[in-house]
């Protein structure tokens, strides 16, 4: 079973749908040894990014933040192409998943409940969104 993840993120995919020209996309690979979810975020073409968060919640539903990857920034970042990059442990999970493990959110994950939410200052309530889904991992014929 593939430990690596990943989300699209486009207005498109906000509930309800935002037009705008930024893109994104979210990786993750689930170390289970060490208990930790490292994260890759990359942005491109936003304006005034504040802050990008983990959800639980099904594709076309909000759902309550579990984790942060990026922020809060009062005066949101603009960038062409941002990447920012991490690791979360168990002591970062907030909301349903506060006292849980960094397996418990996987499990969400695993289950195509929860996505990546990008905020910018015009789009308080999500700019780029996309579900968190397994990497297909590549087999040889």
């Amino acid at each position: 079973m593939s430990n690596k993840f990943k989300a699209i993120l486009k207005g498109a995919n906000e509930v309800p749908p935002v037009r705008t020209n930024a893109t994104g996309t979210a990786e993750f690979r689930y170390r289970q040894a060490s208990q930790q979810l490292s994260f890759e975020l990359t942005v491109r073409n936003i304006s005034r990014v504040t802050r990008a968060n983990i959800h639980l919640g099904r594709r076309d539903e909000n759902g309550p933040i579990v984790a942060t990857l990026f922020g809060p920034s009062k005066f949101g970042i603009t960038v062409k192409r941002g990447v920012v990059s991490g690791v979360l442990r168990a002591c970062d999970l907030t909301g349903p998943l506060r006292g849980k493990t960094i397996y418990d959110l996987v499990c969400q994950i695993r289950e195509g409940n929860a996505y990546v939410n990008v905020y910018t200052i015009r789009h308080p309530n999500g700019a780029i969104r996309g579900q968190i889904k397994r990497e297909q991992t590549r087999r040889c014929k």
